[in-house]
């Protein structure tokens, strides 16, 4: 397969390509979690499954996250091996065979092997999807490029809700078959377009025999010539991680490595982000909000789908705001923010469903709109363009990869435990979940550092041990270093960007030659220190990009 494409597309064009391709396998991932809420209430599908227990349902559910986090481990193999693009299409083509095991499923068997498949090829699709989309971005659009694919995981989970809206009222089994198989047609868009579009410019510097082929598709995505310095500096400093990325051939004990950048620590990080996203109680809404809408409010069935509907509507509306606050705000507040939100929440909701009158029923439902509006701004994009992120480059592929495992594993025992739980002792449900985001909070605002607007290899300057300051031999001191570290590294990089905005509106073309003349002559300088080094490096993207307009 040609790993630097024929699409004919340059710069934003290929970019937003790219972009709708991430976007639609999130897409598949959305419509799936949202298309087994109709499913399982559906009493077609319960006839033909034998009318399975609320345990039995919990585990035909939660079989698909077991699938997914098989799929994400085998990705970080392939994803290294096979490259980006060639393993989204893999995971496209699994999960068509997993949709139709399922659609065509007359026994309960049936059905729960064809729910893992689906859930292996999911897997595939989370787990490259991130990545690809990082390695092509500009560090200042990434996190709004991510959250392009996270909306539109909404919009997959918003069209399964209607669409088994609108199925519920056919009788016979094309009321749940017919909402399973749909999801095909994404993942044949998925299929196609992928074969045009470019392998990553990092991944083929690192694997290609001819590196040539990276540069140039580094030139198509930035929509210059290969020898424009925007290229040639942002090809150095892929070239540099790679270069110490490759001291040591890269393995699955690297994950659990030092190699002088934290690796293993941030391996840790990108885990249990993704791990703490599911603890927040976000898919006892997503895959249970008619159930919960029948019976811990009391709704008739055809109500509870419809209300689901809406819910999901409004799920979309709220996460394009996070296409603003994601580069502006920062990961860090929006989580620890959110975090607190999603506690008060919860708690509320609790209270609501145990007065259990109509006023406070109408409290409960108005409180789940609630809830899925700071889990939006909060915990959805951000976690998941995280991992790519934080990882050093040597294990970008198979931390993500594990990350995204961490997370379905998560959601398994969070879609397993849920039915059971709201039978059994109901609203106390919603005050553990409450628990777990307050302490979400406290583990960010320790661990977490943050990498809005930094370069990916930037990144690594933020973690080396030769530039920790701090004297402290506590494990927690030194993660709290890095902590500050990256908080001033960031603010740094903004406000050399607004400077490099300012200057640029009256700079020539000559502003570039003088730039780049900058930044060869800071290399020579043997006492300049990492903060200062991440600062012209950052600065000088942006001048770049403005004098380039």
């Amino acid at each position: 397969m040609d790993k630097i494409g024929h699409s004919g597309l340059n710069g934003k064009t290929l970019v937003a390509v790219i972009t709708s391709v991430c976007s639609f396998g999130f897409w598949l991932f959305g419509y799936d979690q949202g298309v087994m809420s109709g499913v399982v209430i559906s009493k077609p599908w319960l006839e033909q499954m034998g009318n399975p227990s609320t345990v039995m349902i919990g585990t035909i559910v939660s079989v698909y996250d077991v699938g997914a986090a098989l799929g994400a481990i085998i990705a970080a193999s392939s994803c290294e091996r096979m490259g980006r693009k060639q393993t989204l299409i893999l995971g496209a083509v699994i999960l068509i065979i997993g949709t139709v095991l399922m659609g065509s499923a007359f026994e309960v068997i049936q059905f729960i092997v064809g729910r893992i498949v689906t859930g292996i090829g999911i897997g595939y699709i989370t787990a490259v999807t991130p990545v690809y989309q990082s390695e092509i971005s500009l560090p200042e659009h990434r996190g709004w490029l991510v959250c392009c694919q996270l909306t539109s995981l909404l919009g997959g989970l918003a069209l399964a809700y209607w669409v088994d809206y609108g199925f519920y009222f056919h009788s016979g089994s094309v009321q749940w078959r017919f909402p399973l198989l749909f999801q095909c047609i994404f993942a044949i868009y998925v299929i196609a377009v992928t074969l045009w579009l470019p392998e990553t410019p990092r991944w083929l510097m690192q694997h290609d025999p001819t590196p040539d082929r990276g540069t140039i598709v580094l030139a198509k995505l930035r929509g210059v010539s290969p020898d424009h310095p925007v290229v040639q500096r942002e090809r150095a400093e892929i070239l540099e991680a790679v270069a110490l990325g490759a001291k040591e051939e890269g393995s699955w004990s690297d994950l659990f490595k030092d190699h002088g950048v934290r690796g293993d620590k941030r391996f840790y990080l990108a885990l249990g982000i993704q791990f703490m996203q599911q603890m927040t109680g976000i898919n006892i809404v997503t895959y249970y909000a008619p159930t919960l809408f029948e019976q811990s409010l009391g709704m008739t069935q055809q109500k509870a789908l419809f209300l689901g509907c809406f819910l999901q509507v409004w799920y979309i509306f709220v996460s394009f705001v996070t296409w603003y606050t994601i580069d502006r705000v920062g990961r860090r507040k929006l989580w620890i923010s959110m975090a607190y939100g999603q506690c008060l929440v919860l708690i509320l909701e609790a209270v609501c469903v145990r007065l259990n009158t109509s006023r406070a029923s109408i409290g409960a439902v108005l409180l789940i709109f609630v809830y899925e509006a700071c889990f939006s701004w909060g915990w959805m994009g951000t976690v998941w363009v995280y991992p790519p992120e934080i990882l050093p480059l040597k294990i970008r592929a198979k931390g993500a990869a594990l990350a995204a495992a961490a997370d379905f594993l998560g959601n398994f025992v969070v879609v397993q435990i849920t039915p059971p739980a709201i039978s059994n002792i109901g609203y106390k449900t919603y005050l553990i979940f409450a628990v777990f985001n307050f302490v979400n909070a406290w583990i960010v605002w320790a661990f977490y550092p943050e990498t809005a607007g930094l370069t990916l290899e930037s990144v690594d300057d933020i973690f080396r041990r030769d530039n920790e300051p701090s004297t402290t031999t506590s494990k927690f001191g030194l993660q709290w270093s890095v902590v500050g570290k990256a908080a001033a590294a960031v603010e740094k990089a903004r406000r050399d960007r607004a400077a490099g905005v300012r200057d640029g509106a009256v700079q020539s073309d000559s502003g570039v030659a003088r730039e780049k003349e900058s930044i060869t002559d800071s290399t020579d300088v043997s006492g300049d220190s990492e903060a200062k080094r991440l600062g012209q490096v950052d600065m000088s993207k942006t001048e770049i990009e403005v004098s380039m307009s």
